[in-house]
């Protein structure tokens, strides 16, 4: 299980020979399930092309401290925040020395000042330079402000010379940058989240819809997330932004959400089912808009949706499977009919008809319905509810 999943890292590189060892760390880290934006000095770009660090990171390489482009044009600031982890490799001589004074002069320094994000550095320098001791005074100054170095490794050297000051190995880096963040409790998994209502066409203006807003899926996405899951959110229409390091895929329909849902489950591990998916469509969508008669009744003929969570629960390749279930009396029981007649790990049961909570509501409370007991969570922020429910449901799959 990798402890870079959804992690965002900055890296930074300086000049010299071990630069080409940039590509491949970029590569390795997105193995691991990190997104990598890179800063390059111009040294750098003197032994690599920011185009072939681009082309690997899938983002735009930046050099430039001010850059017309960024918002405010302050593109170190908005790098600083962005980033999880701030990895310098290769750091040179040169760099090591500037970053002590706390020197602002380029875009890899100035993100280096702003970012709130743990600072790691991988030295890489003629074993001269490394044994220097101004080199070592001024790493002993930067561990002193929290500063952790990667390495450098023993061996032969592009100069010839043999002995301290090779950049380590990709997979060395990587590995220690991971260890710098707690595995969260679904690190490695992954996990499929609907959300939101579903609307089915009347005709082009009109549709059969209800009072969901989202906003439970939604934290559950985020929580998942933040518990170190590869997040997939399948949505309905709603007004809530995208959550971040999520892949998002938005619906409008039942069967939509139903075609998005059997899709994601080739590499699934949880499914959640939050969405309130309508039951019924009508047969016929009108291709044009339904004009007002003289009638006045309109009577519309309503078929049954599929029902995904029972698809999802009886696929060959099932995941561990919640489903909820929204009521409006008889909570618990009707949650548990649902947990036997549809063949489900958990379902997560709240009252829908109370106005404090459930729909539209920014609190919850529920019901958990396990097979063989029940738990019920007091009132709370759903974005809280969600990691609580995230807890009890990591510890249920992972003990599978």
């Amino acid at each position: 299980m990798s402890s870079l999943t959804n992690k965002q890292i900055l890296l930074g590189v300086t000049g010299g020979i071990a630069a080409y060892k940039s590509a491949e760390l970029i590569r390795r880290l997105q193995d691991q399930g990190a997104s990598v934006r890179v800063i390059m000095t111009p040294a750098a770009q003197e032994f690599i092309t920011p185009l072939t660090l681009q082309a690997l990171s899938g983002n735009p390489v930046h050099t430039t401290l001010l850059d017309p482009e960024a918002e405010a044009g302050m593109g170190h600031i908005e790098l600083a925040r962005w980033a999880d982890l701030l990895l310098v490799a290769p750091a040179s001589a040169d760099f090591i020395a500037r970053l002590v004074q706390g020197q602002g002069d380029d875009l890899l320094t100035t993100a280096c000042l702003a970012t709130p994000a743990p600072l790691c550095l991988a030295p890489a320098m003629n074993q001269g330079m490394w044994s220097n001791l101004a080199t070592q005074d001024n790493l002993k100054c930067l561990a002193e402000r929290g500063i952790r170095c990667f390495g450098p490794a023993e061996g032969s050297q592009a100069c010839g010379d043999v002995g301290p000051g090779r950049m380590l190995e990709p997979d060395q880096l990587v590995e220690l940058a991971a260890a710098q963040f707690e595995s969260g409790i679904l690190a490695g998994r992954s996990v499929v989240i609907t959300a939101g209502p579903t609307r089915e066409a009347i005709d082009p203006v009109r549709y059969i819809s209800n009072h969901s807003s989202g906003k439970m899926g939604y934290a559950l996405a985020e929580a998942a997330r933040d518990a170190g899951a590869r997040v997939t959110l399948i949505s309905g229409p709603t007004r809530l932004p995208e959550p971040e390091r999520c892949r998002f895929v938005a619906v409008d329909s039942a069967e939509q959400m139903y075609q998005a849902s059997l899709d994601a489950l080739s590499d699934c591990d949880m499914f959640i089912a939050s969405a309130a998916v309508a039951d019924y469509r009508p047969a016929n969508a009108a291709e044009q808009k339904i004009k007002k008669t003289g009638q006045d009744t309109m009577v519309l003929e309503l078929v049954k949706n599929p029902d995904i969570v029972t698809a999802v629960a009886a696929s060959d390749n099932r995941p561990f499977t919640v489903g909820f279930a929204a009521e409006t009396q008889d909570v618990t029981s009707y949650a548990r009919d649902k947990l036997v007649r549809k063949k489900l790990d958990v379902v997560i049961a709240n009252d829908v008809s109370r106005g404090d909570i459930g729909f539209n509501s920014d609190d919850n409370e529920v019901t958990i319905v396990w097979p063989e007991n029940e738990e019920s969570l007091s009132p709370r922020s759903k974005t809280q509810l969600a990691r609580d429910l995230i807890v009890r449901l990591a510890q249920a799959v992972n003990s599978d």
